[in-house]
């Protein structure tokens, strides 16, 4: 793969590097020369010192025959218009860009680029591992507002309907893995201990599910 990464601050140096050591031909753009300084000396991309607004310096950076670019700049209208740039003027199939600010977060939208706020991704990871426990995300979709979460059905919960364990319209069941065994889960299926369920849910539908393995009750 052909990838551009605009930024070479921490973020930047550090997805340049992964890309480079899977592989890839890797060409990095940022203003400053110094900012290179943060790249292992093994990297072995292209290095492209310039505005990246610059039709020039992009088309140095090999924006013509580009895969994939990633803007990563800590200026959210920097990222927004070289994204737009690179999916309407040189129709690159793949332009990822960085939200750093999430009270910016609409500028992105409003283009309709894909994105990804760590800031915001997170703090959402950590709010869930300081009390979701018994609730283990294994898959995060955009920027965490919807998640893949494994339980590990307890003791306590065996006897319960698929139904009853996931009776929230926050959480959707997907499968459930029995002896090895995976099955698409049918609402009246009855859970055992020792069950793993995967469930695709909100921040609000994992809580539900922490609650009704604490606290688990069938319905009437």
């Amino acid at each position: 793969m052909k990838a551009i990464i605009v930024g070479c601050g921490r973020l930047g140096a550090e997805l340049a590097y992964r890309l480079y050591q899977a592989g890839h031909d890797v060409s990095i753009v940022d203003l400053d020369k110094s900012a290179f300084a943060k790249l292992p000396a093994d990297f072995q991309g292209k290095f492209n010192e310039g505005d990246a607004l610059n039709r020039d310096v992009l088309r140095r950076a090999g924006i013509e025959q580009a895969e994939s670019l990633a803007a990563v700049t800590d200026l959210d209208a920097l990222n927004a218009v070289v994204g737009h740039l690179a999916l309407v003027s040189y129709h690159i199939p793949n332009v990822v860009v960085r939200n750093y600010d999430p009270r910016y977060r609409q500028i992105h939208e409003a283009f309709g680029l894909q994105l990804i706020s760590p800031l915001s991704w997170g703090a959402q990871r950590i709010e869930e591992m300081m009390y979701h426990a018994e609730v283990r995300a294994v898959f995060s979709a955009g920027n965490g507002e919807v998640e893949v979460y494994e339980i590990g059905i307890p003791e306590v919960c065996a006897g319960l309907t698929v139904a009853e364990m996931v009776n929230t319209d926050f959480c959707v069941p997907i499968s459930v893995t029995r002896a090895g065994n995976a099955m698409l889960p049918d609402p009246k299926m009855v859970l055992r201990a020792g069950d793993v369920m995967h469930v695709s849910a909100t921040l609000e539908g994992a809580e539900a599910l922490r609650v009704q393995i604490c606290s688990p009750s069938k319905e009437k």
